[in-house]
């Protein structure tokens, strides 16, 4: 540790023309001679909510038995192996939010925004849209507030795509957002990473000198290298070596979302457009918005994020996958053993995405000398079962993460089918967060056994 009588504050930003960085945290920041638990150093307990629609697989993502053995994980599941002592699989669950209200129609396909707030939303196609506070902002108001962003919101797919033709009633503003800060208060989600990268690294100055910045296709780092580098001086060689690594990172960020803006805005074969400037692959998207978001968790630019996978309908494919078929077509599946495989394969890669944003976690290292996935928790899920007959019960989710200590992984919980609603899950995950409310949504008490 860097010992001086001054320390450097947690919240030392580098200023330059058409920037405002915040810093990773530093030996330098811990004041010397002084617990960790008594400084603003100490870890928060970070949380994610993804988003993935159409369900999973039947016969490939419940495993046998309530204890999670290492190469025995189902095969939707097999690319948490490496994170198994920090997962937690939920079987059973009732997403009984996603279905609609009693004597009405609709709702299966539209109903996103219920996902973490587990309320039926109003059905409505006009300005009237109602339903419920969710839990990524009932945790950035507890935890988000001395952060430079309360929270962050991200999509991996176009809300003016032609993806989804919204319909039965249902307003596109429940499928294209899962964040809302109050029942009436649907959040935008940020698509192009180029966006996000200059919320969390960017921010200050005006937008001309933003946009002539990159335009002259200079880093964000050169207009504060040369503080950057007079910071530097008054620091241990560990701490340099962090800056070194953090500057790297941006710099890779940069060289990729480069890249992006040569994407055409063309349709697929399937009709799914990438708009300009977002990257075409999927694969790339993904990576770059959890990289981001990794960045800004080690900086404490934020410490909630939402991220939603794709928007009901989705005709985007994914050739990572190995599976050509549209995402929503190869979703109905008829029954057929064949077809059911094949869209295993699918949900198995958005779960190798996830796989690889738990590595970045478990990479990156906190004051204490843990890990930022110690410190995190991620809830990954969807609001089908068996997505060709839009069931809405015995729905696939996944927390994984240490929650400051609060979580233990290795588990299957397995709940009776149709008796536990998705809201006794919310309320367990924000009690986790110091949040203790007596219900959220459909809530019907605390979910048995997860904490």
């Amino acid at each position: 540790m860097f010992i001086t009588k001054k320390h450097i504050s947690r919240r030392t930003l580098m200023r330059g023309v058409g920037v405002t960085m915040a810093l990773p945290l530093l030996d330098a920041m811990i004041p010397a001679q002084t617990a960790l638990a008594d400084t603003g150093a100490m870890p928060k307990t970070r949380f994610v909510g993804i988003f993935v629609p159409h369900g999973a697989a039947p016969g490939y993502w419940i495993p046998e038995k309530p204890i999670l053995e290492s190469g025995k994980l189902p095969m939707i599941m097999q690319p948490l192996d490496p994170f198994i002592d920090r997962t937690v699989i939920l079987s059973g669950m009732w997403a009984k939010s996603a279905e609609p209200p009693p004597g009405q129609t609709g709702a299966d396909h539209w109903v996103a925004a219920a996902y973490l707030c587990a309320n039926k939303p109003r059905k409505t196609t006009g300005a009237d849209v109602y339903d419920g506070t969710t839990i990524d902002q009932i945790i950035a108001q507890k935890i988000g507030q001395d952060s430079l962003l309360p929270s962050l919101q991200l999509a991996l797919e176009d809300p003016g795509a032609n993806s989804s033709n919204c319909g039965e009633g249902y307003s596109c503003t429940y499928s294209n957002t899962i964040s809302w800060s109050s029942p009436t208060q649907p959040l935008p989600m940020e698509l192009d990473p180029q966006v996000a990268f200059e919320r969390l690294f960017g921010s200050g100055g005006t937008a001309k000198e933003r946009t002539e910045r990159r335009e002259d296709k200079r880093s964000i780092l050169d207009s504060v290298m040369q503080s950057l580098g007079k910071f530097k001086q008054g620091l241990g060689s560990s701490d340099k070596s962090r800056l070194d690594e953090w500057e790297t990172d941006i710099r890779e960020i940069e060289r990729r979302l480069e890249l992006a803006k040569k994407s055409s805005g063309e349709a697929d074969t399937n009709g799914f457009v990438a708009p300009a400037g977002v990257p075409e692959s999927f694969d790339e998207h993904v990576k770059l918005h959890f990289d981001l978001l990794t960045l800004a968790f080690q900086a404490d630019i934020t410490r909630v994020a939402t991220l939603l996978y794709a928007r009901d309908l989705t005709a985007r494919t994914y050739p990572e996958s190995g599976i050509n078929a549209a995402f929503h077509g190869a979703s109905h599946h008829a029954e057929n053993p064949v077809n059911i495989e094949r869209y295993s394969h699918i949900n198995q890669y958005h779960v190798k995405c996830l796989a690889y944003f738990l590595d970045k976690l478990r990479k990156t290292k906190e004051a204490d000398g843990s890990t930022l996935l110690d410190h995190s928790l991620t809830l990954y899920g969807t609001n089908m079962g068996d997505s060709n007959q839009h069931l809405h019960y015995d729905v696939p989710h996944i927390i994984v993460g240490g929650a400051s200590g609060q979580l233990k992984g290795g588990r299957h919980l397995a709940y009776e089918s149709k008796t536990v609603p998705t809201g006794n899950m919310l309320l367990s995950i924000l009690d986790m967060y110091g949040i203790h409310q007596e219900s959220i949504g459909d809530s019907t008490g605390r979910l048995a056994g997860l904490v």
